[in-house]
């Protein structure tokens, strides 16, 4: 058995490079898992030796393909029933078709550097046009949930030139909105469709290649291109550097475009490692994914990490765990697949607690993933009670690849904090001037901004005016990443997120931590989730307010659940001036909760009142505007303008008056 090793190109002016070692034919790690931080340090002494590289994401599917040829890669359901046959894809036919994507691209004229975009549900076709676009170009991952003037920026910002899509199919609407966005991009060369006709129609006949044209580029059939080309090599003989650009991900974002972050090949096949080496993956493990393939956790956590060490793949439904399937069914799937691992965000695990788990054998489960979002303490206490299955929570960002820190499978597990740095992944807490620099680094359990440097960590982003600030570092060769996030490392190396500078409350200047509010209220017994917000207040600027979502089968009133916060949250400034019970609570696309649509219900009901009690009747509506930020823009009567700006200035909201008789 001999050593691999994974040459990875620091961010940084002096060329350095980290040879990281695993061992042998089913390229698992060379260490014990991970306990505590002197783990992560020794790993980092270990001599290393290599006998050869993993360049990029595809020598990762060339190696998976001698070492696990036949095993299962991807299992695929369409429907996420237990009694449905999925589709199966082996090692060996994964890398055919991954290179069969790419010498499609390239016969269509695809050259490196170049950008082809998806917009799809979770396929294995999804899978093909991830890799295959990356040994081609660059692909670009784009959320197909967003509206088509947003995918149209994406694109345009991406300079992209291939797009692959679904064609059209019965309760889908993808093809609908790539003929509304597809003129706004005029870099476009040619379009490819996937058609889900292939997974749902008994029978399915092949389509031809050329199926017709779109805004008067061409449209190709995604899967007659593969099959007309050979899957045993790359034609275009293109050899991938570590450093190449891999792949674009957008991130959140709730005025203007979203920022691009580019992934290199080291970055992912960092990643991958890192990943697979804290959870101790194996050949034969079984991983679900439930999360979209537009986002890193989903192509990174549950997709690459497994390629690397020969695990399956059970991707559930194209939709998700959005597909009405997949939760109620969710136990009966893990015994039936055996599965080892699945990965979600806290939104999903309140979901899962109302379905029953007696009578499915779960116990092949070893652990429950938790990231995108911090998990309730009470939400957590109550699904290991439950299920008796391990949680473990960890952090990560667009920007990192993926994940940065978790708490250790072998180690102690510490409620509310995300854990452990992973090894060659350094992450510390500074104080950051008002320049922007990094001042000092904090002391122990001392709150500052927490920032990240190592291989994982991106080059920057696609734009340069958005690398503004986000690199703290003083000198060149300090790539330091400013996440945005405040926290504090405890003795032991442990980060405890304490907040995101963006989410404070500023209660007449004090700071309050909307997650300390939010883990108060999720104490409730008839409380399943909440959120935190700062509503505008004319006195204090803003004030704290909370929406939450009752347990399945319980009740409660508002007035109970004051009280109740009254009592659980010791800092009285932090108490809710307001709470609101809502059936559900808006998500992103990956189920994170999506905090700005609460700030805007506020602003509404906050700024509504104010003018209905001077009389004046008035609509409010809020949206993001790319200049003025949030903007309110209030309804009302000509007349009664000079006397609705009189209560509108006493707040810190941006607003406009727009006449309305």
């Amino acid at each position: 058995m001999s050593p691999i090793a994974i040459i990875m190109p620091y961010r940084s002016t002096d060329a350095r490079t980290k040879q990281l070692s695993f061992i042998g034919k089913d390229m698992q790690p060379s260490f014990a898992p991970i306990a505590t931080l002197a783990d992560i340090r020794r790993i980092e002494e270990m001599p290393l030796t290599s006998r050869y590289s993993l360049n990029n994401t595809l020598d990762i599917f060339r190696q998976a393909a001698v070492a696990y040829g036949e095993r299962t890669a991807l299992h695929f359901l369409l429907q996420g029933k237990i009694d449905e046959t999925p589709q199966t894809i082996d090692y060996a036919t994964l890398l055919a078709r991954i290179h069969q994507t790419a010498n499609a691209l390239h016969a269509l004229g695809m050259q490196a550097g170049e950008v082809v975009a998806y917009v799809l549900p979770n396929l294995p076709q999804t899978h093909y046009i991830i890799w295959g676009g990356e040994a081609a170009g660059i692909v670009a991952a784009v959320n197909p949930m967003l509206e088509a003037a947003q995918i149209a920026d994406i694109l345009n910002a991406c300079k992209t030139k291939y797009l692959v899509t679904l064609a059209p199919f019965p309760g889908t609407d993808l093809w609908h909105k790539a003929e509304a966005y597809v003129p706004l991009v005029p870099g476009l060369q040619a379009i490819l469709q996937v058609d889900l006709a292939q997974y749902a129609q008994p029978g399915y006949s092949p389509r031809p290649p050329r199926i017709g044209e779109l805004g008067g580029l061409p449209v190709y059939d995604f899967d007659a291109l593969l099959a007309a080309q050979p899957g045993e090599r790359l034609v275009s003989g293109r050899v991938i550097a570590p450093g190449d650009v891999a792949s674009y991900f957008h991130t959140g974002g709730t005025t203007g475009l979203p920022k691009i972050a580019p992934h290199t090949h080291a970055n992912e096949v960092f990643m991958a490692w890192a990943m697979m080496s804290v959870l101790n993956m194996r050949a034969g493990d079984v991983f679900l994914c439930g999360l979209p393939l537009f986002h890193v956790n989903g192509v990174m956590v549950t997709g690459l990490s497994n390629f690397l060490c020969g695990a399956s793949v059970v991707v559930a439904t194209p939709q998700g765990y959005r597909n009405p399937n997949v939760l109620p069914n969710f136990w009966r799937l893990i015994e039936h697949y055996r599965v080892n691992y699945f990965s979600a965000v806290p939104t999903i695990y309140t979901a899962l607690l109302d379905i029953p788990v007696a009578g499915n054998d779960v116990g092949s489960l070893r652990y429950a993933i938790c990231g995108a979002a911090p998990m309730p303490p009470e939400v957590f206490r109550r699904f290991e009670k439950l299920t008796g299955v391990k949680i473990l929570e960890g952090y990560g960002l667009t920007e990192g690849t993926t994940a940065s820190c978790m708490n250790p499978p072998a180690g102690e597990r510490r409620i509310g904090s995300i854990g452990l740095r992973f090894p060659y992944q350094e992450m510390r807490t500074f104080i950051i001037g008002a320049d922007g620099k990094i001042e000092r680094e904090c002391a122990v359990e001392e709150i500052g901004v927490v920032c990240i440097q190592g291989p994982n960590v991106f080059p920057g982003y696609l734009r340069a005016a958005d690398n503004k600030n986000v690199w703290p570092g003083r000198q060149a060769e300090e790539a330091w990443f400013n996440t945005g996030d405040l926290g504090r490392m405890d003795a032991d190396g442990y980060c405890w997120l304490t907040g995101r500078a963006k989410d404070l409350i500023i209660r007449g200047g004090h700071n309050i931590d909307p997650q300390m509010i939010e883990e108060a209220l999720c104490q409730h017994p008839a409380v399943a989730i909440a959120a935190a917000i700062g509503q505008p207040d004319a006195y204090a600027g803003e004030v704290p307010a909370a929406y939450v979502v009752l347990r399945a089968g319980q009740q409660a009133s508002v007035e109970e659940i004051i009280e109740f916060a009254r009592s659980h949250i010791s800092e009285r400034a932090a108490v809710p001036v307001r709470i609101e019970i809502l059936p559900q609570l808006p998500v992103t696309a990956v189920g994170k909760i999506f905090k700005p649509a609460l700030r805007h219900r506020a602003i509404e009901q906050v700024l509504g009142n104010a003018l209905q009690e001077v009389g004046i009747t008035a609509t409010v509506s809020v949206s993001e505007d790319k200049l003025a930020g949030t903007l309110a823009s209030i309804r009302t009567p000509g007349a009664s303008h000079a006397q609705a700006r009189a209560v509108l200035d006493k707040f810190t909201v941006k607003t406009a008056l727009i006449d309305h008789d």
